[in-house]
């Protein structure tokens, strides 16, 4: 394999990887006025020769070292799997297995959840209930696994739900605050209500131990995942989809102000007055900049039935939201779970599906300048794809990860994308 190569044309930035049998080019025409390149890495692949595969999940820490997490089945076996690479170059480590042959991964879900930093690397995952019974198919707990040796080797998990039921706890987060105190968020189903509700935990000693869970709010979504985050003031987000009455399902976030110990009621982000009597398995995602502006990225078909992701901001700590911002633009495709990332600066990536009856694609779009403006949604995969996972550092180096179907493998693909340095976009902001 030969040397990165970056390309511009006009004020496009071009970005491609040569390979012995040709040219791969990842095009990124800026819709900012901006004249600078971005770079990708080369695409590291791994192939999972195994039944099913669910995820990735991934992180990149601000040494540029990338961490993924993912859950396999073959034949009678399970497994939650973490692996590694350096600055974003293959091979990939050896897969270390996370779970203990004793505890049984529940992978009907999605990915375990993930949080990494140098040596430190936590992963929370559904474990399927010792006591799953026929009319309690969806029963599990939700497991907490450490690493203290940079996911080399994990220790024996920790139960995070503390109610001793045999229902579910899932559709979990995980984030890591800059005090260091960890924070999971979940699905639970305790209170035997028709609808769950958003309960979180933290842990203030590394993930050794989690404290007593707390309710944020009810009537959750049932399968749209949680997303945290924290704002550089140390105020803890959380956002998951609420109903409302009339069957509506709205993105909603809410805040604790004192590290998780309590939250502010939760606050509907776009207001899209989606009515759908069932779950539709798409999560919001969340992140913070520097400046405190908090962006949430979701899925929503609102009022007209029309399949879409979009973009709210908040500069008042979650009080209040832009007006929603649309990011799919292609007229012919479903666009699906989307994903974002933010570092410190202000600068985002989000990664989504957009699937057709005879395709299914992942797509990247970024924006400089805090989310005002975006490139156009480009292509990154090469086989059918599906569930993207985005992560970036504090130096504008992303993290994407994907799973495509090579039949008869599954395959799971990482490429880094750096973005321009910060102070030569800062004069866009506002």
């Amino acid at each position: 394999m030969q040397p990165i190569r970056t390309i511009r044309v006009g004020g496009a930035a071009l970005a491609g990887m040569i390979l012995m049998t040709g040219i791969i080019l990842v095009v990124f025409p800026m819709l900012a006025e901006s004249d600078q390149a971005f770079t990708f890495g080369p695409k590291v692949v791994t192939d999972r020769k195994v039944r099913s595969v669910a995820g990735p999940s991934v992180r990149i820490d601000d040494a540029g070292h990338i961490s993924v997490a993912w859950m396999e089945e073959d034949k009678e076996v399970r497994a939650v799997l973490y692996a590694h690479l350096d600055n974003g170059r293959g091979p990939i480590g050896t897969p270390v297995l996370v779970n203990s042959p004793t505890e049984v991964p529940y992978i009907r879900q999605e990915a375990p959840a993930l949080a990494a930093s140098g040596d430190e690397v936590l992963v929370t995952w559904a474990v399927t209930h010792s006591k799953v019974a026929p009319d309690k198919p969806f029963s599990n707990d939700l497991r907490l696994s450490r690493s203290p040796d940079g996911g080399k080797t994990f220790l024996p998990s920790v139960l995070v739900n503390d109610d001793n039921q045999v229902i579910g706890h899932s559709f979990d987060s995980i984030h890591v605050a800059p005090d260091g105190v960890v924070h999971v968020a979940w699905i639970d189903a305790r209170e035997g209500k028709k609808e769950p509700g958003t309960f979180i935990t933290r842990s203030t000693d590394h993930g050794r131990t989690v404290e007593k869970n707390l309710k944020v709010d009810e009537n959750t979504c049932v399968c749209c995942r949680t997303s945290l985050t924290t704002g550089p003031d140390g105020t803890l987000y959380v956002a998951w989809r609420k109903i409302l009455p009339g069957d509506l399902r709205e993105t909603v976030v809410a805040r604790s102000d004192d590290q998780g110990l309590t939250f502010t009621t939760p606050v509907i982000v776009g207001h899209d007055k989606w009515s759908f009597n069932g779950c539709p398995h798409r999560p919001a995602s969340i992140g913070t900049d520097h400046r405190g502006r908090l962006y949430v990225v979701w899925y929503t078909e609102g009022s007209d039935e029309t399949p879409s992701i979009f973009l709210a901001y908040s500069d008042d700590r979650g009080d209040t939201f832009s007006p929603k911002q649309k990011l799919n633009v292609s007229k012919g495709t479903f666009p699906d779970h989307p994903q974002m990332a933010v570092d410190p600066e202000g600068r985002l990536v989000i990664v989504w599906e957009e699937q057709s009856p005879v395709r299914r694609e992942i797509v990247a779009s970024t924006s400089l300048d805090r989310g005002q403006t975006f490139s156009a949604p480009q292509k990154i995969n090469d086989k059918k794809g599906q569930t993207p996972s985005v992560s970036i550092n504090a130096h504008g180096q992303a993290a994407l990860a994907w799973l495509e179907h090579a039949m008869p493998n599954h395959r799971i693909v990482m490429q880094t994308l750096q973005l321009p340095a910060a102070n030569a976009v800062a004069k866009q902001w506002p």
